[in-house]
């Protein structure tokens, strides 16, 4: 049995916690609690992922050393320019969706997006990879700004955007 001290506390808390999602909404409550939900720009060549299972990336073999990737991206038939504009094309229609990098360099972007229910906000970053005369890749890294693990959300997002790029031609 819980001591009456311990479930008043616990039941305060869980009121608290109602509260702040109905006055300030479920986006504005994790800010507020957890800070920004934008985490960042990475660097792949250096990136070394979480230790736990709340990420995923989809990398070519050489281009992100340090880490191991869940998914290989095919090597597309297109420039890096046109690789670029259709990704973003593409994931512009994913519902609940903001592009946040304020100064987008060239061939990389950075996306937040939010979970239907909750609002859990996570970080893509996007990096188009030119291979030559009208070849290219991508690197994307996904990953969870709240919670432990995100139950394969970020490997299946990754998994989802490329294939949005399924009409692109492939490179032989």
């Amino acid at each position: 049995m819980i001591p009456p001290m311990r479930a008043l506390a616990i039941l305060l808390i869980a009121v608290a916690a109602v509260a702040a999602l109905l006055i300030h909404g479920r986006e504005q409550t994790w800010q507020l609690v957890f800070g920004p939900s934008d985490l960042g720009a990475v660097d792949f060549r250096v990136l070394q992922r979480s230790a736990w299972p709340n990420d995923a990336l989809a990398c070519p073999r050489d281009f992100c050393p340090k880490s191991a990737a869940d998914i290989v991206p095919p090597v597309y038939a297109v420039t890096a320019d046109e690789l670029d504009a259709a990704l973003h094309a593409a994931v512009t229609l994913e519902p609940l969706i903001d592009r946040v990098d304020t100064a987008p360099a060239k061939h990389a972007s950075r996306y937040v997006q939010r979970s239907p229910l909750m609002r859990f906000p996570d970080t893509i970053s996007v990096r188009t990879i030119d291979l030559g005369p009208r070849r290219s890749t991508l690197a994307l890294y996904s990953r969870s700004k709240i919670g432990y693990s995100d139950l394969g959300a970020n490997k299946a997002r990754l998994e989802r955007w490329i294939a949005l790029l399924d009409t692109l031609p492939k490179a032989k």
